[in-house]
């Protein structure tokens, strides 16, 4: 277990480079093998990880710049851990339904490619690291919308890529001036994460910086305003590039405010609670209508999916263990759903190369197994009861109503729209008579279709039934950083919150 955090990064890319010379009929069963074993190595990880345990486990270190204090710095715990197995899960689903012909090598060697910059943002302990991976995962993202994607696939990836790389540029100035205040206080320099974590900075310097990260991050959310380059992208990126693109490459941004904004930077996180909060509900209601308005079925997932991130940012800057806790689980959740959802709209598309409401109806008569599927999605979707929706929205609500009840009622209301804008695709789509000739003899969902499916919807229902097995490390891991925020908080107001929320003292 001493490299299992290595191996889990470097394995997929590995692979990918042999996937080369593998022979093009054999192509994709290789990239499923390879999705599979580091699916199986994921879930090893979670068996041997200690729940009890809040800090980061199976750490590595090897010195790299050591004179610059860059290092192959990494470690998990309770928050990373299972956006890990998300990255994982999602990448072999999505192989697993893979439907597409042309260059299916370059595309399976991408998504190998782009598996391995996934798991390196979430186990990276040294900024440096992080900071490569967060940009190398632009490059593969880039190729498959910009040659797999629609009619305006060259505008959708160089907009996705601009936005997210001008972010990331500021973000790196924060933190090599982050850097250099360490050097000042300490004397070293260090981009480990961790000994940032233990620095207490000047309040008018924490929100200078958390501007810099904030903005990095936000735009990769992506938070309004900076949202308008995410329904493109979806709009034009074949399915596979929108279910990772929503499952996972979006959790970079939301992880990165758990993982620096918090620890790093406590008085300005509780400064920033006002805004941020302004700019979620803003994101959950705004998008929300955007989303019922839309006529085509992929474009209202992707609005649905920026709403529904407001919830996740709400529940982060909750400043106690619900909130945040629940904002990690609805990530995994939001992963889950969105993941399903997308895959949906392409199996539909891959049938009548369309994705408009209009050309549909009454499909629940001719693909009964698809309808139902859909349905249940959905339902989770909308936060119904008993489906993974539910636990964290719920959880992330919850915390926030801690700090602010109006704030909690009104990104409450996305629950309310999303239920409208999903049962009016549903409505539109399955029921009514089939008036579109096009549509009486479509097939149903084959073999390949239902595997993954099924295996998204068992998730959505098991932990909708019992979220412990994943609640609990997230918990340790969140009491064991609201513990240090407290201790770092040097401002009135954000003793009185920490204060208010009853964080503990007393590290779990």
């Amino acid at each position: 277990m001493d490299h299992i955090l290595s191996l889990l990064v470097f394995f997929p890319a590995l692979a990918g480079m042999l996937g080369f010379i593998v022979k093009k009929e054999n192509i994709k069963v290789y990239g499923i093998t390879v999705a599979a074993i580091e699916f199986i190595l994921s879930l090893i990880l979670w068996l041997v990880f200690d729940p009890a345990n809040g800090g980061f486990q199976f750490v590595e270190f090897i010195p790299l710049i050591p004179d610059y204090g860059i290092n192959y710095y990494v470690g998990v715990d309770g928050i990373a851990l299972f956006i890990i197995i998300l990255s994982t899960f999602i990448t072999l689903i999505g192989l697993i339904s893979l439907n597409i012909e042309k260059n299916l090598k370059n595309m399976i060697i991408s998504l190998l490619f782009l598996e391995m910059t996934m798991v390196g943002v979430f186990v990276a302990l040294d900024a440096v690291v992080f900071y490569i991976f967060w940009e190398l995962s632009l490059v593969p993202m880039l190729y498959i919308i910009g040659y797999w994607g629609g009619e305006l696939r060259v505008y959708a990836a160089i907009k996705f890529f601009l936005y997210t790389f001008f972010g990331s540029l500021i973000m790196l100035v924060g933190m090599l001036f982050l850097a250099y205040l360490y050097y000042v206080a300490t004397g070293t320099i260090s981009f480990a994460i961790p000994d940032w974590h233990r620095l207490i900075l000047p309040y008018n310097y924490q929100i200078w910086l958390f501007l810099a990260f904030f903005l990095g991050m936000a735009i990769k959310v992506p938070m309004f305003p900076f949202h308008t380059w995410l329904p493109y992208a979806h709009g034009q990126a074949p399915t596979i590039g929108s279910v990772i693109l929503a499952a996972v490459l979006l959790k970079m941004g939301t992880y990165g405010f758990v993982r620096f904004l918090l620890p790093i930077f406590p008085d300005a996180s509780v400064t920033m609670i006002a805004p941020i909060a302004f700019l979620s509900i803003i994101m959950v209601i705004y998008t929300a209508m955007v989303a019922y308005a839309q006529e085509d079925m992929k474009q209202v997932i992707a609005y649905s999916s920026i709403s529904h991130m407001g919830v996740i940012v709400l529940g982060t800057f909750a400043m106690n263990v619900e909130g945040i806790a629940g904002s990690i689980f609805l990530m995994i959740s939001h992963g889950i759903v969105s993941g399903a959802l997308f895959m949906l709209v392409g199996n539909i598309y891959d049938r009548r190369h369309t994705k408009l409401l209009s050309e549909f109806g009454g499909l629940a008569a001719v693909m009964p197994k698809y309808a139902t599927i859909f349905g249940i999605v959905l339902m989770a979707s909308v936060g119904l009861p008993l489906t993974i929706g539910f636990v964290g929205e719920f959880l992330s609500l919850m915390g926030i109503y801690k700090i602010s009840a109006a704030y909690a009622f009104l990104g409450g209301t996305g629950i309310i729209l999303g239920a409208a804008y999903m049962l009016r695709v549903y409505k539109l789509a399955f029921f009514g008579p089939l008036t579109n000739e096009k549509n009486r003899n479509l097939p149903d969902l084959n073999w390949k279709e239902l595997t993954s499916l099924v295996s998204l919807v068992a998730v959505i229902v098991w932990l909708g039934v019992n979220p412990n097995p994943v609640l609990k490390p997230i918990n340790t891991s969140v009491e064991n950083m609201l513990h240090l925020m407290q201790k770092k908080a040097i401002t009135k107001e954000a003793k009185e919150i920490f204060a208010h929320n009853k964080v503990k003292l007393e590290a779990k």
